[in-house]
């Protein structure tokens, strides 16, 4: 029991420090902070991360990961709508779980710079999977689109979803709701589709999009 106590603390610096970045944002939380919010010393939270920074990184590597898998797409098949649903919502469950990243991305990546160019790769990684899985669509007639309209669509859409959560911060809020809507997110990407569907498909999309949002 005693051997798997440092890695049980280690867990729980994590677990903690991601609800309270996120919660908090990232600036206004301190070691010190988590450590009180843990109720350990900052001695005992210095044992297992050298600083704040390197709490971050450790959950940066979680979020690369999950997101990773999150971009998936079909070995054995060409994409269809549904697997581009798919893929959005898990893209979409994984930003906001790690929302900490994406809230202070740019102040964040100048103070981490090394993070900088792993978040390219993930941006890099987000437009290859868009761009295989609507050649997929091409190519199976649903969708119509040149390989320049298919590149400046994964643009968008990979901008579209990195700028989500700050858009859904300044944009007017409707009711008493303060949490951004998942669903409507991955609809408005979604839309961005829509123009080069095929009249069925496209049809079909908007189905999709209505008993997403409104089921």
């Amino acid at each position: 029991m005693a051997a798997r106590a440092p890695n049980k603390t280690r867990e729980r610096i994590l677990s903690r420090s991601l609800i309270m970045f996120n919660e908090q944002g990232e600036p206004n939380v301190t070691t010190n902070h988590i450590a009180d919010e843990l109720e350990i010393s900052p001695g005992n939270l210095y044992y297992h991360f050298r600083n704040k920074d390197d709490i971050v990184e450790h959950l940066f590597q979680r979020f690369e990961d999950a997101m990773d898998q999150a971009m998936l797409v079909p070995e054995d098949r060409d994409a269809n709508l549904e697997d581009i649903w798919l893929q959005l919502h898990l893209v979409f469950e994984c930003i906001w779980e790690y929302r900490f990243l994406y809230r202070d991305l740019v102040d964040l990546l100048l103070r981490m710079r090394h993070l900088k160019m792993r978040f390219s790769r993930i941006l890099k990684r987000a437009h290859e999977s868009i761009v295989e899985v609507c050649s997929a669509l091409v190519r199976s007639g649903v969708m119509n689109a040149s390989r320049v309209e298919i590149e400046a669509l994964a643009n968008n859409i990979a901008m579209a979803t990195t700028f989500w959560l700050n858009f859904e911060q300044i944009r007017p809020q409707i009711g008493a709701k303060t949490d951004p809507d998942l669903g409507r997110g991955i609809y408005h990407v979604m839309m961005l589709l829509a123009a080069y569907l095929r009249d069925g498909e496209r049809q079909h999309l908007n189905d999709l999009a209505e008993s997403y949002i409104n089921g």
